[in-house]
């Protein structure tokens, strides 16, 4: 996204508080007219004590009350108007971030699932705050700068036109030096804030793999890596720090020369009598309020660069395609039958490598299928597409008989409840955990979907019971009671169909054989897809699917296949050879 583009998207957030930025204009005029007027009014006291005989301070005193008012009245306008940025600034902010949440929620997954996570957090958190900085300083200094910049043109040629020509004159070495060093430090910006985002994203790959990391003695490796990226943001920081840098000293140098050439032609002309001592001393004030503001302006648009380059990548997720919409004939169904049919359905991650191919599939409402094979033969993909995390590039899948394209997303979703190997908790009660899919669950039913899952024992226990608040994930308890609070939460939804995702994995042997004679309870009567590694675990299944490479291979209730003596046999028997 060029320059141009961000910034018009950025205006677009900006026009909701035309009315407030219009109001801190009026005031950002009246502050620089009035700071501007102080020099005129010092110079003309200045003027009624030239010599030590004649300081008439009867004409002094009603100056010195002007300056002070207008000095005080300067200083409330530039209170309020600093309230007032603040305000623009981060509501700006805050609608863009809710706007990259948005955009978040209905990313598709193949978006999610290619890009590190770590990246997304960055350009949603340290960008958007980078992006608030540069649109702070660009909006309190960059119009206050520039109407500094006329209005002292005007007050000096009012005074006299011969040393303002030579201020003008001057004045473009700062433009074109601030405009050449501005001119390279946006691409170091943008490259800085690509691999701080890189940082961010290997940082929180390490945290959360923190255990897997020591367990196979990675540190080095991961301190080897880190120090990798974390020098190469070193030299971008410092090369694109350094050529902003060189913008302020390189346009003083120029102010100061203005400056001197002001001084050198005012006093020679207030030695012919050409102006007067409290005029050339007015002349001296506006070179240095004529050139400050050069200097303010330098710095901006360094920030600003900076700014458009964060602002860029976060309107870059913001555009991002989000998923095929509901369509708006969509069907509404509020409770089905469970009959499934998968019809010659085809998918694959990626173009190069083909997954499944032809995938055919029928299921009797009621019925259990177990989904077993070796890793990556597609059966989590498989759940991918009934869940419709993914979209098949051809085929269909059809619930009681109507292709679940045609159905929302969020009448599917409440049809299935689903039990994932990877436990996802939130912080906050335990409670709200288990009644994440049925907020309006009585105390009573909450207790009992946990009796269920076998995890109301560990609860009671807990400082709290139900009230004890757990943090992000459930970080105060085991895996096995985050992945029990899970089922349990499956247990209070009670939906028509069920997917278990090696639900059972991370649990004892004993607590297991009496879940899964709870999952045999809530069962009937629902069709059921469940994957497991642990084929001990599906031999009351009515169709048990082997795939392999993407297809059905074998498929048969458990005693066929054993006698089949095929891949479903082989399997099995590696596991129990004894």
């Amino acid at each position: 996204m060029s320059n141009r583009e961000t910034i018009k998207r950025v205006l677009k957030y900006i026009e909701k508080h035309w009315l407030i930025l219009g109001m801190s204009m009026l005031f950002s005029l009246i502050s620089v007219a009035l700071t501007l007027y102080v020099p005129i009014l010092v110079g003309r006291a200045i003027d009624q004590m030239v010599s030590a005989q004649s300081v008439k301070i009867e004409q002094v005193v009603p100056y010195l009350i002007k300056i002070a008012a207008a000095v005080l009245i300067t200083a409330l306008l530039q209170w309020i108007m600093n309230v007032i940025y603040n305000r623009i600034t981060y509501s700006v902010t805050r609608d863009i971030r809710n706007d990259a949440m948005d955009r978040l929620q209905i990313l598709p997954f193949a978006f999610l699932d290619s890009h590190m996570h770590g990246q997304l957090v960055n350009s949603v958190i340290a960008d958007v705050d980078q992006f608030a900085d540069g649109l702070l300083m660009g909006v309190t200094q960059l119009f206050a700068g520039v109407a500094t910049i006329l209005g002292t043109i005007l007050f000096m040629v009012s005074i006299d036109p011969l040393i303002a020509l030579v201020v003008v004159v001057l004045t473009p070495l700062s433009l074109f030096i601030a405009k050449f060093i501005a001119g390279r430090t946006y691409e170091m910006f943008l490259l800085q804030s690509k691999t701080r985002g890189e940082q961010t994203a290997l940082i929180q790959e390490v945290l959360d793999n923190q255990k897997v990391v020591k367990a196979f003695s990675h540190e080095e490796q991961v301190l080897e890596q880190f120090d990798e990226v974390n020098r190469r943001l070193a030299d971008c920081s410092l090369k694109a720090i350094f050529f902003s840098s060189l913008t302020n000293p390189c346009t003083r140098f120029v102010n100061s020369v203005v400056y001197a050439g002001v001084g050198l032609t005012g006093a020679l002309l207030a030695v012919g009598g050409g102006i007067t001592v409290g005029g050339l001393t007015s002349f001296l004030s506006y070179a240095n309020q004529y050139t400050k503001p050069f200097n303010d302006i330098s710095g901006v648009i360094t920030e600003i660069q900076n700014a458009l380059a964060c602002a860029g990548r976060v309107f870059q997720l913001i555009d991002e395609p989000s998923q095929v919409p509901d369509r708006e004939d969509a069907i509404p169904v509020k409770q089905t039958a469970g009959e499934v049919d998968i019809e010659d359905v085809c998918f694959s991650y990626t173009k190069e490598k083909k997954l499944i191919e032809n995938f055919r599939l029928h299921v009797d409402p009621g019925q259990k299928i177990a989904i077993v094979g070796p890793t990556g033969c597609g059966k989590t993909t498989m759940i991918n597409l009934l869940m419709r995390f993914y979209d098949p590039q051809s085929g269909r899948i059809c619930l009681d008989g109507v292709d679940i394209a045609d159905i929302t997303r969020h009448d599917l979703r409440e049809n299935i409840g689903m039990v994932l190997q990877e436990t996802w908790l939130k912080k906050g009660t335990i409670r709200d955990n288990i009644a994440m899919g049925k907020p309006d669950a009585t105390d009573e039913e909450v207790r009992q979907a946990a009796k269920e899952a076998y995890a109301h024992g560990f609860i009671r226990r807990l400082p709290k019971g139900y009230d004890t608040v757990i943090g992000e994930d459930g970080a105060s308890l085991s895996q096995g009671q985050k992945q029990l609070i899970c089922i349990a939460r499956l247990m209070l939804r009670n939906p028509p169909i069920l997917i278990l995702d090696e639900a059972t994995s991370s649990i004892d042997t004993r607590t297991e054989l009496k879940i899964q004679a709870a999952f045999d309870h809530l069962m009937k009567g629902k069709t059921s897809f469940v994957v497991a590694h642990r084929l001990s675990t599906i031999k009351s299944a009515d169709v048990i699917l082997v795939m392999k490479d993407g297809h059905i291979i074998e498929q048969g209730s458990h005693r066929q296949l054993l006698e089949k003596n095929g891949f479903y046999a082989e399997l099995y028997n590696s596991q129990f050879a004894a």
